[in-house]
């Protein structure tokens, strides 16, 4: 994908279980921000910083080889906003101030 957006590093819930993930590569299918890959009959987490925690992913898996929480972070915040007509708000951005550095 081509989007370059990041959430905040190192604090997205994303796991894999490679033991548990069969290569049927819906996951990569699903998600909208490009964080998995196939590589070598086996999903990869190539860029866990992209990852907004939509849980599309995880809830597609059938191996159950992918958990993720959604419902938190920079999704749920443009579901809400979209609900209520206003910004998203994540709170994710620095000092307060408006969301800006993922959404």
């Amino acid at each position: 994908m081509g989007c370059r957006l990041n959430y905040l590093k190192n604090v997205v819930s994303l796991k894999l279980n490679r033991e548990k993930c069969t290569g049927c590569a819906l996951c990569t299918d699903v998600c909208p921000r490009g964080v998995l890959h196939i590589q070598n009959h086996k999903v990869e987490i190539i860029n866990r910083d992209r990852c907004i925690e939509c849980g599309a992913c995880s809830t597609n898996c059938a191996f159950n080889a992918i958990s993720v929480k959604s419902g938190v972070g920079c999704a749920q915040a443009f579901i809400n906003a979209i609900i209520t007509g206003g910004e998203p708000e994540c709170g994710c951005s620095k000092n307060g101030r408006s969301s800006s550095g993922c959404c």
